[in-house]
């Protein structure tokens, strides 16, 4: 086992001194998390949507208020919905300083769990109030005030979270970027977000190499337009250290030991949280805009309403803090919740083994985990058996549930036997902050949801499946799904420094609606699948056919272990779908055209000679994001012959090169140019 420490910056304290141990809230009353409204599912939903008032009045009084708000709905500019409106809050108040008053400080808050260096570290709810009022006072002493935008750089390290706290704690709002993106879109970011200091770490880890970040940082600010007047440079102990800029920079450490602890600063409940940077940022960012007080309300409700997880439990997020799952289900929602959140700095395989996922379940006795397909696709992969998981008691584990793309059959049912647990699908945006559909656990949905299901529309969100003119397509019909106004509290209040963009974006196509630009179809029962992005759906000759449902027919031979499928022009038939999939183990080019031929066939067996399914080509990979998501319009546009510059959020930017040549070898894409890399 890792020994066991706490980070250097902080052991310089005795934590929690003169912190209360218990106490009152502001309103002279001691208090623990409010449940929420409740009531089954179906009643629960009938009232968010006819009763939008009465039923977010109650979600929003699971946290405290500096000042009560005086309207729970101003709904007189559409699609600027705003919630809450009058009342002031502070969300790191309600993540940290409040469990503290209510007795909870010696309750563990963050669990740090590095198998990737070898560490493990804890933090208390009192040691993460000392850790974020301090860090606080500090940046106020560097001129952070309420209002400003500050950039966090950092890996998964239990810091980053008490950044992102110690910023809105000052009514801040942050935006943080994965460590070690490149410079030139990290410098994209500096220039369109303007912060006042970036909080930054000195490297970050990968399984085979120190990613020193500073110079990366130095490049980046030379090459933005604008220029932070400050950076915080956490040095990793035991790892690369920085080399500070003189007038700029400031040690980590030093800052925090020598500031005094900051006291949560009230922010109207339309105040931003933080600035979120989503797909579509490359030459135009694209900064989805978190207003806190709804953030709050909502996410401190959906942990026990969605997942189950009640005050004090372990609840474990498998994601990077750089994606929406992050900030929603790594940082804010457990902690406002009063849960303990685990931060995985590590992958699910080879670091240093496919069992870390049981490890960290049976270690610190998760009861709910959040995950992507794709991390347990990768398992799977490497431990078919289930050797791994036997050798962990992970019975603590009542629910396994992923998001970020759609969950093929195959994994689903390895997962639930490997893991012991139903495996729920549900469906968000970065736009939404939390589940537009979710199999909702906490509110008495038991029932087994049907295969492709992502479950029913949670509170606020009126799913429809529309067509291309806007009308309301059938049960069962695939079609664009669209949810209708008004939008939950929580949902983003704009695009940063884009208001017509974000009307444009979201609102324009259908009108009265927000378009997700998302395929799927409803069911007679309510349950959503969703298929695919709307761009990914292929229509051959008329027929409209989703790309995950030809994934999972090639999934359905027994060597193929991961697949993606995109639409090629055909003159004939308008599109035809092009399979690139992956065998397990080693294979030569012989025996994976045979498969390929295989596969082919097992298509036209499982979905009919109607998708028009010929061309199945084996490649070593899969380009994968960070979040785990297929890059497939980038295959797609390779296989097209258009110039593809590869994103710096693909791990794995090399199979680009192996997919081309396979293209190739197979009569595909001969004109194509080289991928560009990323810097």
């Amino acid at each position: 086992m890792a020994a066991l420490h706490l980070t250097k910056w902080l052991t310089r304290r005795v934590f929690g001194a003169g912190l209360r141990a218990g106490g009152v809230g502001l309103c002279g009353r001691r208090y623990s998390v409010p449940a929420g409204p409740a009531g089954s599912y179906d009643d629960l939903h009938r009232r968010s949507l006819a009763e939008p008032e009465q039923f977010w009045d109650e979600v929003g009084r699971v946290v405290e208020w500096h000042k009560p708000y005086e309207r729970v709905l101003d709904d007189s500019r559409q699609p600027f919905t705003q919630w809450y409106t009058g009342g002031l809050l502070n969300t790191c108040h309600n993540a940290v300083d409040r469990h503290v008053a209510a007795g909870r400080g010696d309750q563990l808050a963050v669990i740090h769990d590095s198998p990737i260096t070898g560490s493990l570290s804890s933090l208390t709810f009192s040691q993460l109030q000392e850790a974020t009022a301090r860090l606080a006072g500090g940046l106020a002493r560097l001129g952070v005030t309420r209002g400003d935008t500050v950039l966090i750089y950092m890996p998964m390290v239990a810091e980053a979270v008490v950044a992102m706290l110690a910023v809105t704690r000052l009514g801040a709002a942050h935006s943080l970027v994965f460590g070690g993106f490149a410079a030139p879109e990290l410098a994209t970011r500096i220039s369109h977000l303007q912060p006042r200091v970036v909080l930054a770490a000195s490297c970050g880890v990968e399984p085979s190499r120190h990613v020193e970040y500073k110079p990366i940082l130095d490049q980046a600010i030379e090459l933005a337009t604008h220029k932070p007047q400050h950076c915080v440079l956490l040095q990793r102990e035991g790892l690369p250290q920085a080399t500070l800029t003189p007038g700029r920079d400031h040690d980590w450490q030093e800052l925090v030991a020598t500031s005094s602890p900051h006291d949560a600063v009230p922010v109207p409940s339309d105040h931003p949280c933080y600035i979120l940077y989503t797909s579509g940022t490359t030459g135009q960012p694209k900064g989805v805009v978190r207003p806190t007080g709804g953030h709050a309300a909502v996410l401190t409700w959906t942990m026990q309403a969605i997942y189950g997880i009640n005050t004090g439990e372990v609840w474990w997020a498998a994601s990077d803090l750089g994606w929406i799952v992050g900030h929603s289900y790594i940082c804010y929602a457990p902690l406002l919740a009063g849960v303990t959140t685990v931060v995985y700095e590590g992958k699910p395989v080879g670091t240093p083994d496919p069992g870390q996922f049981f490890r960290v379940v049976a270690q610190h006795g998760v009861s709910g985990m959040f995950t992507a397909p794709t991390a347990l696709r990768s398992i799977l992969q490497k431990d078919p058996d289930g050797v791994y998981s036997r050798a962990h008691d992970i019975s603590s584990l009542r629910s396994l549930f992923v998001a970020g793309e759609p969950l093929d059959h195959e994994t689903r049912v390895w997962a639930e036997g490997a893991f012991g647990t139903p495996v729920l699908d549900n469906w968000w945006q970065t736009e939404t902050g939390f589940a537009i559909t979710a199999h909702c656990v906490g509110l008495g949905m038991t029932q087994r949801p049907p295969r492709g299901a992502s479950g029913k529309a949670f509170m606020g969100f009126d799913v429809r499946v529309l067509r291309e003119d806007g009308s309301e397509a059938g049960v069962g019909e695939l079609g664009r799904l669209a949810c209708r106004l008004p939008l939950p509290p929580g949902f983003m209040s704009t695009l940063y420094r884009a208001p017509d963009r974000f009307t444009d974006t979201y609102f324009t196509k259908f009108p009265g609606y927000y378009d997700t630009m998302d395929a799927g179809v409803v069911d007679a029962q309510g349950y959503v699948g969703v298929r695919a992005r709307d761009d990914d759906v292929i229509n051959v000759a008329g027929h409209r056919l989703s790309t995950l449902a030809l994934e999972e027919a090639m999934l359905v031979h027994p060597r193929v272990v991961s697949a993606a499928v995109v639409g090629l022009p055909d003159q004939l038939k308008g599109e035809v779908p092009l399979g690139l999939f992956v065998v397990d183990g080693e294979i030569g080019e012989e025996e994976a055209d045979e498969v390929g031929r295989e596969v082919v066939q097992t298509v036209r067996e499982q979905v009919g000679p109607v998708a028009a399914f010929r061309l199945a080509v084996p490649v070593p990979g899969l380009p994968r994001t960070r979040s785990g998501k297929t890059a497939r319009k980038s295959i797609k546009d390779l296989a097209c012959e258009k110039h593809i510059k590869v994103g710096p959020t693909v791990e794995n930017p090399a199979v680009y090169l192996a997919i081309l040549a396979a293209l190739r070898r197979y009569g595909i894409a001969l004109n194509a140019p080289d991928p560009q890399m990323p810097s």
